[in-house]
Parts: C-alpha cells; sequence; structure tokens
C-alpha cells in the first residue's frame, strides 16, 4: 500500500507544480511513459509549461549524452547549429549523416571506441574520396566534442589527394566570350571571369545591388535541403563592392529584367551550359568555379599584391591565391627556367679573368 508521501509525489507528477531548488532554478517533475523526468528553468511558469508539454509528448524528452547513439548525436549537433550554419552545409552534414560511418551510427557514445571509429574510417576510405572521408570525420569530432568530450580520437585519415588546378587560358577565354555573345550565358561568363564573383554570387545577384557603376556582392543563392534558399555571403569578406567596367555595364544595360535577380539561371544550368560550350569549341572541361580561378591568376600575373587581389575576390585568407599562384609558377616554369639558363651563359662565356674583376 502507498505510503502519504507516495501518494503526493503521484499527485505531483500528475499535476506538476513548480518547486523552487537551493541554487533559485525551479524544477518541475512529470511521468512519461513509466518514468520520471525533471525540467529545470529560471523561473517557474517555464519549468511548469515544458513539464505540461513533456507530458503531453508536443516535447520530447532528450536523452542523456551517454544514452545516445553516434547518429542521434550528430542529429542533435546538427539541429544545434541550424541557425548558424549556412543551408548548403546543412544539406552536406544530412547526407553524411545517411550515407557515412554507417557501422556505428548504431553505436551508443557510452560504448563508442577510437576502434570503432577506425574501422568505420578503414571502411568508407574503400569507395569515398579522401576529402569526404575527411568531411565525415570533421562532423563526428564535433559532435563528440559536444556530447562525449572525454572520448580522445586518434584516427588515421587518408592521406589528401592534391588536385591540379585547370585554369584556361586567354586564347581560350577570348574563344569562350565570343561564342557566349548575346546569349544568356555571356553575363555570369562576364561575372565570373572579369569579376571574379562566385556561382552562388551571380544568382544571387539583384538589380538594386547595382548603383552607377559599382556592384554590391552582399548576397548568394545556395542549394539548400528542399532547393534554392538565399543567404548572405560566404563570409564577411565576401561582402565587397566592385567598379564594374564599361563593358559589363554595356551588356547590362542590354540584359532584359525579367524580376528581382540580374541573372534567371540556375547554378546547375550555368554549369552545363559552360560545360557544353568547352566541348562545343573543343576545350578541355573546365568547372565554372575555374573561371574564378582564372580571375585570380590574372591579378597575380599583373603582379597584384596579395591583399588587394584577395579583397576583390572577397577571400577571408589567401589560401587560394596560393594555390593559383604554384599554378601560374608551373604555366611559366620554362620561361623561367630560359631566364636562369641564359643568365649562367653569360657568365660562362663572359670573356675575363679573376684578376679583370678585382680591377
Amino acid at each position: 500500500m502507498a505510503t502519504a508521501v507516495q501518494r503526493r509525489q503521484a499527485k505531483a507528477l500528475k499535476n506538476p507544480t513548480p518547486v523552487e531548488l537551493p541554487s533559485g532554478r525551479w524544477r518541475c517533475q512529470v511521468t512519461v511513459n513509466g518514468k520520471r523526468v525533471s525540467v529545470v528553468e529560471d523561473d517557474p511558469k517555464t519549468a511548469h509549461a515544458k513539464a505540461v508539454a513533456l507530458k503531453a509528448e508536443v516535447l520530447k524528452v532528450q536523452k542523456r549524452p551517454d544514452d545516445l547513439t553516434v547518429g542521434e548525436a550528430i542529429d542533435r549537433y546538427i539541429a544545434s547549429k541550424d541557425g548558424v550554419l549556412s543551408p548548403s552545409t546543412v544539406r552536406g552534414y544530412k547526407g553524411i549523416r545517411k550515407n557515412n560511418l554507417q557501422t556505428i551510427m548504431h553505436v551508443k557514445l557510452s560504448a563508442l571506441t577510437p576502434e570503432a571509429v577506425q574501422m568505420a574510417i578503414n571502411d568508407d576510405a574503400k569507395k569515398l574520396s579522401p576529402k569526404s572521408v575527411r568531411n565525415a570525420h570533421g562532423l563526428l569530432s564535433a559532435a563528440l566534442s559536444m556530447y562525449a568530450p572525454d572520448l580522445r580520437l586518434d584516427t588515421t585519415l587518408p592521406q589528401k589527394v592534391r588536385h591540379e588546378i585547370g585554369i584556361p587560358t586567354e586564347a581560350e577565354v577570348a574563344a569562350i566570350l565570343e561564342e557566349a555573345k548575346g546569349t544568356e550565358m555571356e553575363l555570369p561568363l562576364l561575372l565570373a571571369i572579369w569579376m571574379g564573383l562566385r556561382r552562388s554570387e551571380i544568382q544571387g545577384l539583384t538589380w538594386d545591388d547595382i548603383s552607377g557603376n559599382v556592384l554590391h556582392v552582399r548576397s548568394a543563392i545556395v542549394r539548400g535541403e528542399n532547393g534554392p534558399v538565399e543567404k548572405t555571403t560566404k563570409s564577411f569578406s565576401g561582402d565587397r563592392r566592385l567598379r564594374l567596367p564599361a563593358y559589363i555595364l554595356d551588356v547590362l544595360a542590354r540584359t532584359p529584367h525579367r524580376g528581382d535577380y540580374v541573372v534567371n539561371l540556375s547554378g546547375q544550368s550555368m554549369y552545363d551550359r559552360f560545360s557544353r560550350m568547352c566541348k562545343r569549341l573543343g576545350l578541355p572541361h573546365y568547372r565554372f568555379h575555374d573561371l574564378r580561378h582564372l580571375n585570380a591568376s590574372i591579378m597575380l600575373a599583373a603582379g597584384i599584391p596579395n591583399k588587394y587581389a584577395q579583397d576583390r575576390m572577397g577571400h577571408a585568407t589567401d589560401n587560394m591565391l596560393k594555390s593559383v599562384y604554384q599554378h601560374i609558377i608551373v604555366s611559366t616554369r620554362e620561361e623561367v627556367d630560359d631566364a636562369v639558363d641564359a643568365r649562367f651563359y653569360a657568365i660562362l662565356h663572359t670573356n675575363c679573368t679573376p684578376d679583370d674583376k678585382n680591377r
């Protein structure tokens, strides 16, 4: 038979009443699926409201971190960052959750070991690129740092693969721009090649972003879970103003106004049309993003300091510029070798003796 204290507790669980704790916070207790659940909040009304919502199963009881599986921890991590991450980043994270590290997604954090993580990484490395594997491990590490901070990973990851940057030559660019004249692709190509805009920034460009000969790059359209999503630029540095040359201003003046956006092509459409254009011209397969690299290479070849090139392209760091700089060095290596060889040949054929040099 239940005691008076037990009866009072049972009644309190059915009709939760906030109780002030020694800390000054308020606790409400309810029974959900046969288990006692406590809600602690800074004020009694919030504690009571959440307790009632839990009782009515409007809110779900959050599991303790140790009870979470790896998959649940990643889900909670993504949800906790939803308001600050780019829609494309969230989409990418959810793709990792669905497709990567599947051998450990059902494992509870309390049972997860560094060895199990290494084996999951090994499995993914057999079928995915090193970059994809590293991205998945990065998301896992972030979730574990939040929900299992005591678990220390020492995972060996696949070695990074260095990809050579493909940049069209000036002759190829001339052919591309000539092919695009008078088509819907002329303006997007000019904005990428001449102004250095990202494909997402070209999509997000509105007529209000153009004032006189100044272009204000301040938004982008990226792929979210449910289609295109407008957002701010990739970084704080991405919000920038660029002076438009007369040639592009003339193309803009001839561009029909079909709504708020200057370019009415999707990112995929721009990519596909550019790929077909390269094929028609007999050019190598270039990505649309390679046109941005071309813009950087033109500035570096012209001797423009990294600081100004970085500012014009909206980069937070000069990492990409350094990669393009390496490409330029490779492309002009023969000229450099010839110049060095010529200097040494001149030295070897100098008709003088050491005594002559000392006079």
